[in-house]
């Protein structure tokens, strides 16, 4: 059987170009993932949110935008869940709460991305920051 070669810049160029597409917010809310090395655990912040008329995430209780640079929002999260695999977590953050805060098929595969991306830092040493 021919060995295949995997070009690792073309995926990384291929991942870095779709990670520039415009995307719907989830009406559900969003999170803020995060690893916690010292404690072996992948991390995942549920904040809510409202969808205002211009498709920007506001919060809730002020109405004031969540931008994602600029200036910083201190918000509360909804939920914290912690988990030792992506599998686990996604089992925590999509299966178990009833009913699902994620709204959106899109937003569900995303975390699935991101917490594999957590595991991988996790088990690896290495940082990780969320796309």
């Amino acid at each position: 059987m021919p060995s295949t070669t995997i070009n690792r810049d073309l995926l990384r160029s291929l991942d870095d170009e779709l990670s520039k597409r415009p995307i719907d917010l989830d009406p559900g809310g969003y999170y803020v993932i995060y690893i916690d090395q010292e404690a072996s655990l992948i991390c995942a912040k549920h904040y809510t949110n409202v969808i205002n008329d211009r498709g920007l995430a506001v919060d809730p209780d002020t109405g004031e935008v969540i931008a994602c640079g600029g200036k910083k929002v201190e918000r509360v999260a909804e939920t914290l869940y912690t988990a030792r695999t992506a599998k686990e977590l996604c089992v925590k953050v999509i299966e178990q709460p009833q009913p699902c805060p994620i709204t959106m098929l899109d937003h569900a595969a995303y975390l699935g991305r991101e917490f594999v991306r957590a595991e991988y830092a996790l088990v690896n040493n290495l940082e990780y920051v969320q796309d």
